[in-house]
């Protein structure tokens, strides 16, 4: 689960990282009042949205010319002009995509004289299972870029979860920045406070971007990308309350309430696997005959006949989908209990696409049986190869 940046910074904030003084606001009118709680004379305002290069973004309704999502802004009427631009309207970033998101929310903070930007994240390494900071002095910038032409800028260590964070991690940050005396000791502090709400809060990603060193040598978190674990989240009541579900794929967002792992992607074949791995699999061997998955969805292994009918009536509500590849392997689940909500599914949405399903498992012939009685046009397969050259055959000979 992601937040918005003043939600991350707010609570970046609790953990003693440097932030600069800022209010979240709904309307112009919030937008204005909240730059007169500030000090000036410099404002910026910030679209707000689960999405990265919003300065560089356009918005929809402007036209080309138009400033992006964070403007500065050195009066109240500019405030105010940058709010009327940026409220309802539709930015596209490079992160975003074509469609864009509306802006429903602004950030309004206090200016600050920016001497040097630097980037700071935590994030989980998967090799060594420990929490991991990524500091660059090319703050600033996409880290991407950075890995790409300078990756020599780019210094990465691990901390072990037996010591936690100890004073020589906070020096190797600030080495890491070039940063000495009372410069490096901030450094250490910013570091430790982040690691600090990384553990705190079951974050799996804390991104600082910039981190930066005003005019009067102080350290400030300029903005923040915060995300946490979502199998964690049950025991964080409190950011769950912090969760914009307008930010959210609606297929998605349907697909949570269910318990169902639904990841929309860019193909035309629709999946429906349980097991993560297999459904890894299925992926891959789609792309491998030749067309490209229309989402990941893992219904898991006790699924019931409710919810393999809301995962199809899920799949089939992406209108990119041309066929369905239904892949099962029963251990825990069981074939028949799939079989029965793909013949529900497919007869309340009236199914109008090929559909594809290998069945294997647990009472695996029950389950064929269920599908062909059915009198639904499904195909059966043996195997997943089998399985993979049907589906991408039907869906070519419809076009």
């Amino acid at each position: 689960m992601n937040i918005h940046e003043y939600q991350a910074k707010e609570l970046l904030a609790k953990f003693g990282a440097p932030v600069p003084a800022g209010f979240a606001a709904f309307s112009v009118d919030e937008a204005v009042a909240a730059a007169g709680k500030l000090p000036g004379p410099l404002y910026v305002v910030k679209a707000q949205i689960h999405a990265g290069g919003r300065g560089k973004g356009k918005f929809k309704e402007l036209g080309p010319d138009a400033k992006g999502g964070v403007r500065l802004a050195k009066s109240a009427d500019e405030v105010r002009a940058a709010a009327t631009d940026m409220l309802g309207n539709t930015l596209v970033t490079i992160q975003t995509g074509a469609a864009g998101k509306q802006v429903n929310r602004l950030y309004i903070t206090d200016g600050a004289d920016i001497a040097s930007e630097f980037y700071l994240a935590l994030l989980v390494d998967r090799g060594t299972g420990r929490v991991a900071f990524v500091v660059s002095t090319e703050g600033g910038m996409d880290i991407e870029e950075v890995a790409h032409s300078t990756p020599e800028k780019i210094h990465t260590f691990a901390v072990d979860p037996a010591t936690g964070f100890m004073p020589h991690h906070g020096r190797s940050v600030a080495a890491a920045l070039n940063l000495t005396g009372d410069l490096a000791k901030q450094a250490a502090q910013v570091a430790g406070a982040l690691y600090a709400a990384f553990l705190g809060t079951d974050a799996a990603q804390i991104e600082i971007n910039p981190l930066a060193l005003t005019a009067d040598n102080q350290l400030l978190v300029l903005d923040a990308k915060v995300g946490f674990d979502g199998n964690a989240l049950f025991r964080h009541k409190d950011l769950m309350e912090l969760r914009d579900e307008t930010e959210e794929d609606p297929a998605e967002l349907e697909a949570s309430k269910y318990d169902l792992a639904y990841i929309k992607l860019d193909g035309d074949i629709g999946c429906m696997v349980n097991g993560a791995g297999l459904a890894m699999a299925t992926m891959d061997i789609i792309k491998l005959n030749g067309m490209f998955p229309a989402n990941f969805l893992d219904v898991g292994g006790g699924a019931t006949k409710e919810k393999v009918t809301a995962a199809f009536k899920i799949i089939l509500s992406d209108p990119a989908v041309k066929g369905i590849l239904v892949n099962i392997f029963g251990g825990i689940m069981r074939c028949d209990i799939i079989a029965d909500g793909i013949v529900a599914a497919a007869k309340e949405v009236n199914l109008s696409v090929p559909l594809v399903v290998r069945l294997e498992g647990t009472n695996v012939q029950q389950g064929k049986d269920i599908l062909a009685a059915s009198g639904l046009p499904i195909v059966s397969a043996d195997d997943l190869g089998d399985a993979a050259q049907k589906i991408v055959a039907q869906v070519k000979a419809v076009g």
